[in-house]
């Protein structure tokens, strides 16, 4: 967890308060339910596919991957799902 500063008018914040505790919560759960239905708001609807990075038998990224260098992970990334997408 972190913790975020933020400035809120105190009367608001008294009566939140009073509020989530007669809803059996804190504020800060509100709060974090809160940010989380504006966050998935934006998310699309079809779930995330991740792609994976291709892997040698060692469980180590295949030769000629650089793990230092976003570029070379990217391209790793788009050529494993290339290959993905032929099977």
């Amino acid at each position: 967890m972190t913790n975020l500063t933020i400035s809120l008018d105190e009367n608001l914040v008294k009566l939140a308060r009073i509020k989530a505790i007669q809803e059996g919560t804190s504020l800060s759960a509100k709060v974090r339910e809160m940010l989380a239905t504006y966050v998935r708001q934006d998310l699309p609807s079809t779930p995330l596919v991740i792609p994976k990075l291709p892997v040698g038998g060692s469980g180590g990224l295949m030769p000629g991957i650089d793990p230092s260098s976003n570029r070379s992970m990217v391209e790793a990334m788009d050529a494993n799902i290339d290959l993905i997408k032929l099977r």
